[in-house]
């Protein structure tokens, strides 16, 4: 998505078009940029679904930027890769810049501080052009706070691949220039087994890690270069292809139907990059290949309209803006979907701020000349770019993380958490203490263990490598063993505490939504697989005691049950002689929890939600442990919710850190009534 190419000098009288490999500005490329990027606009906004829009973007990109190198090979020019790279720098990045500010303003305005973190960590991956990295890891990482709401940057990831290929291919121009001139071979076959190599290559790796993990591969550069590849090699093969052109009108209007077609028809956000996206860029390039074909019924004719090429202008902005604006619209307005018309009005604002930032941003620096003068000017107006988004994003960063450093200074009777629920308590703190933990500090309140479990503790099975703990086991006197999901896992940080002051050993193996029971889940197919492993390793371990959720609560509602193969999962622990600890689940909302303390931090209670909407009137683990020997109930709910209401600060604490999980800070204020009533069912 680079800014976008400008209108062309008129054919002077009697000279005929030049081929269409030959032209320097092809206004159908232009349209077609027009087109992707609305598809990319229309499928975000109204239809919340991705388009193989960008996919697109990629291959164009590629394909005009294997036109300019190749024309310098071949005509013996310079490559000039330094001013190249310096170039895209002045082009790409100052309405970028503009964007990013303006993002880091409204999320300074509109944003609950839950989410400010996310932000931080997205601005500069967008700034340096990491963005996709970063979303890879949030796809593999279950402990990314709360994805639900998305991050305003996070279509800049496509930017970020762009950029990287954009540093990787003139490299292999200047490979392909070196065999060029040891081989003297002629230029274009030479690149042409280069990035068909790259193709082949990239589109193996991109089929395997699909199906090994998609939500990794769709924003893994590695698993894109075949698109830019295949951009590149329509672009090199161009010259050589004659087609009638009576074929090239059905052809690029077969690749316009196939492009619009692909976001409707593909689920695209589940099933791409692998060789699923050969629809959408084989689409584009049918049109790069159709190129002008002086019909009036040709494809080109119409993705060569004023209108389409005006939009084509702005493309590059109005990609930048439409996520943004969207994003900052559905959290101002607490919606989670933009309808017909509330979505018009994005669109036209995105459309709005596209047009001015082409028209007062890119267009005046790129015909500023002062920069293109030295390569050093140049890279000082890059430099000045970043700068003006690094500086305020640091300082603002500083101020956050002063502050939560002033918060862990509090003392207990500031934040004594669980404890305020307790009959007769009386607060001691100061009156000005804050809420812990700060809303920006949420995404690292995840429970608090030692470490990963070393090579003694550690499962032989390579499933089981979530394997944590706290405590020494060459030394410990108790082990508990945790099994089940997040919901099980949160009350390490309590365990932990016990651990340390009792000698013992906590171990926790996870696997997230898969409760430890003996039944397949509707959810995740490999849980009831896992389920038998770590059930193969607690009988290994032989722990004094395990400790897994034994409920399970529904989202906003007071439907909880014992979860279908409970028994019979814990069934050959007891039957080895192992006690079994069923915790009760806590309480989920259908808004996150942690979000609402943030917006409404002078009156949290305005976040409460009555305990009767969101629990059963008791347990339904109690009936199920009278009757099963070896298995205790625990129920901490006294410890989280009031007789009557549920809240999201309790004792100066922030309870939960998203919708469902409790913040490890709020989990350890527990621990003193955790343990006491875990040693009396235990009889420790």
């Amino acid at each position: 998505m680079v800014p976008a190419l400008q209108s062309p000098p008129s054919t002077a009288p009697g000279e005929h078009p030049a081929r269409p490999d030959e032209r320097r500005f092809r206004p159908e490329v232009q349209g077609l940029r027009a087109l992707a990027v609305g598809m990319v606009v229309v499928y975000h906004v109204w239809l919340g679904r991705v388009s193989g829009g960008v996919d697109v973007f990629l291959l164009v990109s590629a394909f005009l930027l294997t036109v300019t190198f190749t024309r310098r090979l071949e005509s013996a020019q310079p490559l000039g890769l330094a001013a190249y790279w310096l170039g895209l720098l002045k082009r790409l990045l100052p309405a970028a810049v503009v964007v990013l500010l303006s993002v880091l303003a409204a999320t300074a305005v509109f944003v609950p501080g839950s989410r400010w973190r996310s932000v931080f960590d997205h601005t500069w991956a967008s700034l340096t052009y990491r963005q996709n990295w970063q979303l890879a890891g949030d796809a593999v990482d279950y402990y990314a706070l709360d994805s639900g709401a998305a991050s305003p940057l996070q279509h800049f990831w496509s930017l970020s691949i762009q950029g990287q290929v954009f540093l990787l291919w003139p490299i292999v121009f200047a490979s392909a220039a070196v065999l060029v001139a040891v081989t003297r071979l002629r230029p274009r076959p030479v690149l042409l087994v280069l990035f068909g190599t790259v193709f082949a290559l990239s589109l193996a790796f991109s089929v395997w890690q699909t199906g090994a993990h998609q939500a990794a591969a769709y924003f893994d550069t590695r698993a894109r270069l075949w698109e830019f590849a295949l951009g590149s090699l329509v672009a090199l093969a161009l010259p050589y292809l004659v087609v009638p052109a009576r074929v090239r009108v059905v052809l690029g209007w077969a690749g316009v139907v196939m492009m619009l077609a692909c976001g409707v028809l593909l689920e695209v956000q589940q099933q791409f990059p692998g060789y699923i996206a050969l629809w959408p860029t084989l689409a584009a390039a049918a049109v790069l290949v159709a190129g002008r074909t002086d019909s009036p019924v040709g494809v080109d004719r119409w993705l060569s309209a004023s209108p389409l090429l005006r939009l084509g202008d702005a493309s590059y902005a109005l990609y930048l803006w439409h996520w943004p604006v969207l994003v900052l619209w559905l959290v101002v307005a607490d919606k989670p979907t933009a309808g017909m018309l509330d979505g018009g009005i994005v669109i036209a604002a995105s459309v709005v701020l596209a047009v001015l930032t082409t028209r007062f941003v890119e267009e005046p620096l790129r015909s500023w000349q002062w920069p293109t003068v030295q390569r050093r000017r140049t890279g000082l107006v890059a430099a000045l770019a970043l700068a003006l988004v690094a500086v305020p994003l640091s300082g603002w960063e500083y101020r956050v993380q002063a502050q939560e450093a002033a918060v862990q200074q509090q003392t207990s009777d500031d934040n004594p958490g669980a404890a305020a629920l307790a009959p007769g308590f009386r607060f001691r703190g100061a009156e000005d203490a804050l809420v812990k933990p700060l809303a920006s500090s949420l995404g690292a309140e995840w429970a608090a263990v030692d470490g990963p479990c070393p090579d003694a503790l550690m499962p032989a099975d390579p499933r089981l490598s979530s394997c944590v703990r706290t405590g020494d086991e060459a030394t410990a006197e108790r082990t508990i063993l945790v099994l089940g999901d997040s919901h099980s896992q949160m009350w390490m940080t309590a365990l932990g505490a016990m651990a340390t002051q009792n000698n013992w050993l906590a171990v926790s193996v996870h696997r997230p939504d898969c409760r430890f029971v003996d039944a397949p889940s509707a959810v995740d197919p490999e849980c009831q697989g896992f389920n038998d492993a770590v059930r193969d390793y607690a009988l290994e371990l032989a722990p004094d005691a395990v400790l897994t959720v034994g409920t399970r609560t529904d989202w906003s509602s007071p439907a909880e049950e014992v979860p279908a193969g409970f028994e019979a999962g814990i069934a050959p622990l007891l039957a080895a002689g192992i006690p079994v600890v069923g915790l009760r689940d806590t309480p989920r909302f259908e808004d996150d929890m942690a979000e609402c303390t943030a917006l409404n931090a002078t009156d949290p209670s305005a976040c409460d939600v009555p305990r009767a909407e969101v629990l059963a009137p008791s347990s339904p683990l109690a009936a199920v442990a009278d009757r099963v020997p070896g298995l205790a109930h625990l129920d901490l709910t006294d410890l989280v919710c009031t007789e009557a209401t549920c809240s999201g600060v309790v004792g100066n604490v922030r309870v939960f850190m998203d919708r469902d999980h409790l913040s490890k800070t709020y989990v350890s204020t527990t621990a003193p009534v955790f343990e006491q009533r875990l040693r009396a069912l235990l009889g420790w």
